[in-house]
């Protein structure tokens, strides 16, 4: 290859960069929902669908995906909400919540308000 198309190239984000937004933007969480663990997939998929990121079902049971465009430095933005029913004692679902991203870190936590807010109406 020739320096002429070497320079061709476009520049790649420095990785150390990119991990350090990573770390700075990232979001995890666990909540506890009354709701069963398929309600709480359909409605994280809602959640994120309306606030503009791609969401579905992954080939894991009980978890989905959330997927989005550059948001900041970071060229791609994921996240994953997974829900496991009758953790402690039957009716009781537990909710992780794990993300990244400028904008979908906010986001999920709006959805873990989300959760808190129906619990609390639920009471």
């Amino acid at each position: 290859m020739t320096s002429d198309q070497e320079g061709a190239r476009p520049s790649r984000p420095d990785r150390s960069v990119l991990e350090q937004e990573m770390v700075q933007t990232a979001f995890q969480k666990k909540a506890v929902s009354r709701l069963p663990a398929t309600e709480v997939l359909e409605l994280a998929i809602a959640f994120f669908t309306d606030h503009g990121y791609r969401a579905g079902k992954t080939g894991r049971p009980n978890q989905i995906f959330v997927m989005g465009g550059r948001e900041g430095g970071l060229p791609r933005v994921t996240g994953e909400v997974a829900a496991r029913a009758d953790v402690g004692r039957p009716g009781v679902t537990l909710v992780t919540m794990d993300s990244f991203g400028e904008r979908l870190g906010p986001t999920m936590e709006a959805f873990y308000q989300e959760l808190r807010n129906r619990r609390k109406q639920a009471r």
